[in-house]
């Protein structure tokens, strides 16, 4: 390796410490009564972010598709210390259904102070197919609902000086194979909402929207598509949650977990050719 690449590795890392250190002390009390809106939080991240978000006692609505399961994750959080913890089943690819959970949450709650969009729709793992309807109908559910669900918040969040938490993937910057039709949705989300920041900031709103870029994380349907295909680490669902709340809390514009996730991004517009050759090579078999 020659030394500018040592250099560019160096400085990447110095500047990672930096932003890290710098970043804003996350106060626990501050989640205490908020009010919270968690979407796709039946299973996985989005689960275990309202489970967070309980402990630290705040008022929760959680919403996905399968009513009988969202009551009983309403139900541990309430037994977790949430001081309140209601659900809506919503079916994000509908075009009333997004809004219907804000006027939802909005009645219940009389406002809103953390924005957590985080469900998804399911899409294969496997070389594209010329589906496009399906691309269509993930766009719908991915992205659409998303943009949908921000701007009927949006209002609310200016009166309580609230945060937009958006949970995007490392493949929404990094393009890799078997996963087309989710990686445009992805690349969609970072788009929008990162350009959306800047004009909120040249506005002077008090509403925050922090991107989280996430890696490979252990949930049950992450590592049931990649088993036998990829031999790489998952990291857990409840600590990736974590991450996702205190940066909300602390108003960050972005995150990267695990940590890693940034050094790869950066990798890749140095040395795209080697960054391409990795990901090609980190299969064993073609799905």
């Amino acid at each position: 390796m020659n030394f500018l690449a040592k250099f560019l590795i160096v400085s990447a890392v110095v500047a990672f410490i930096a932003v890290k250190w710098t970043a804003p002390r996350f106060q626990e009390e501050s989640l205490r009564g908020a009010r919270v809106l968690v979407t796709g939080a039946s299973m996985g991240i989005g689960e275990q972010i309202a489970y967070h978000y309980a402990r630290f006692g705040a008022q929760i609505v959680i919403t996905a598709r399968r009513e009988n399961v969202l009551k009983e994750v309403a139900d541990k959080c309430l037994s977790l210390g949430a001081q309140k913890a209601l659900y809506i089943a919503a079916d994000m690819a509908s075009d009333s259904e997004p809004d219907r959970v804000i006027r939802f949450t909005l009645d219940k709650l009389g406002g809103l102070d953390y924005l957590v969009l985080n469900h998804i729709g399911v899409t294969p793992f496997s070389m594209w197919d010329g589906d496009v309807d399906h691309i269509r109908w993930l766009m719908k559910v991915n992205f659409f609902s998303y943009v949908q669900m921000a701007w009927a918040a949006l209002p609310f969040l200016e009166q309580s000086k609230g945060s937009l938490v958006v949970v995007s993937s490392l493949l929404g910057k990094i393009s890799t194979p078997f996963t087309a039709p989710y990686t445009s949705t992805k690349w969609a989300l970072n788009g929008f909402f990162g350009s959306l920041r800047h004009e909120l900031a040249m506005k002077k709103s008090n509403v925050s929207i922090s991107i989280c870029t996430l890696g490979i994380i252990d949930t049950e349907t992450t590592m049931n598509k990649i088993r036998g295909v990829m031999n790489v680490t998952a990291y857990p669902a409840s600590e990736a949650a974590m991450n996702i709340i205190v940066t909300g809390a602390t108003r960050q514009s972005e995150l990267f977990y695990p940590w890693f996730t940034q050094l790869v991004v950066i990798s890749k517009d140095w040395w795209p050719s080697l960054s391409d050759f990795i990901i090609r090579n980190s299969y064993t078999i073609i799905p």
